[in-house]
């Protein structure tokens, strides 16, 4: 990647920009962000791809404003059928009568002091 001038490239700008619509864009620096015309802010690199497309003169700097059209409202989707809840692998038993079985099967351990 070569590295790019700054004066180089807004010169370069200025000048393409004044070619193509006749005045000359007013172009706001805060930290390494340009914005041109008060439009988007641009990158030192992405000014460089801006000059080359005012140059080719394939695209505008300032795109036009697009056409309202209208958006049909999406249709809802049928809703889906309720799935049966997951039978438990532990025999319908919660976490807690679980744990205390487990803690029974074991000699030597007891139940903590809120379960007994």
């Amino acid at each position: 990647m070569s590295k790019l001038n700054k004066d180089e490239v807004l010169q370069q700008l200025n000048d393409a920009y004044l070619a193509k619509h006749g005045k000359a864009p007013s172009i706001e620096q805060k930290g390494s962000w340009f914005k041109v015309d008060g439009g988007k802010s641009l990158r030192l690199a992405d000014l460089a791809d801006l000059v080359e497309e005012l140059k080719s003169g394939d695209s505008e700097a300032a795109p036009a404003p697009k056409a309202e059209t209208k958006k049909e409202a999406p249709k809802k989707a049928a809703p889906k059928k309720a799935k049966p809840a997951k039978k438990s692998s532990n025999g319908g038993l919660s976490a807690k009568e679980l744990w205390a079985q487990k803690l029974a099967a074991n000699s030597g351990s007891t139940l903590p002091r809120g379960q007994r």
